[in-house]
């Protein structure tokens, strides 16, 4: 599979543990490797897929003056997006908590914007997942929050986890897209690129 890309090294530019797991599910060889301090900041005008598909591509700059020719660099970036609001990783407990009392009992959309970068050529996409979350009780959120500390999480919250069950009642999308990385979208690029 996939061997139109078998000239490059594939190189993940994340340190998510999900997203290895999600890369590594479609049995390709890759390296993971980060750079400190990448600044992901983005003008204040944007709006819904285009932030993180900015995100994303940051990153990939980040990578172009150090990365090899025959490299292929994937990197990716995932928002939270609640009326118009990005809900990043949360600062400690409390935004933690705040954050998931306000998804609580409605949708959200969750977007991931991917980079693929080599020296000759970028492609970046977008995917949204619609998430619905049931009404949680303050005691379900702080539990979860204790038991789980979700800070490295947009929204405060893996869907792979305890929350995910107990709190999901629907998706609109891809499921993978929520981990943090739309597996079956990035297939198809990969194939046609």
């Amino acid at each position: 599979m996939l061997e139109n890309i078998s000239k490059y090294k594939l190189v993940l530019a994340s340190n998510s543990p999900r997203r290895k797991e999600l890369l590594g599910g479609l049995g390709l060889s890759f390296e993971v490797r980060t750079l400190e301090s990448i600044d992901e900041s983005y003008p204040a005008d944007l709006k819904g897929e285009d932030i993180p598909i900015y995100i994303s591509g940051k990153k990939a700059e980040a990578y172009r003056d150090v990365m090899a020719e025959d490299e292929m660099i994937i990197t990716a970036d995932t928002i939270v997006y609640d009326n118009s609001q990005v809900l990043g990783k949360p600062k400690d407990r409390e935004d933690a908590i705040s954050m998931l009392r306000q998804l609580s009992g409605h949708a959200h959309d969750v977007i991931t914007g991917v980079s693929i970068v080599t020296k000759e050529k970028t492609i970046q996409f977008a995917s949204t997942s619609k998430v619905y979350f049931a009404s949680l009780t303050d005691e379900e959120i702080e539990y979860y929050v204790d038991s789980y500390k979700p800070f490295d999480k947009a929204g405060s919250y893996g869907i792979q986890e305890w929350i995910g069950f107990v709190g999901v009642t629907r998706i609109e999308g891809s499921y993978f897209n929520v981990m943090g990385l739309p597996i079956q979208r990035l297939y198809t690029e990969l194939k046609h690129f």
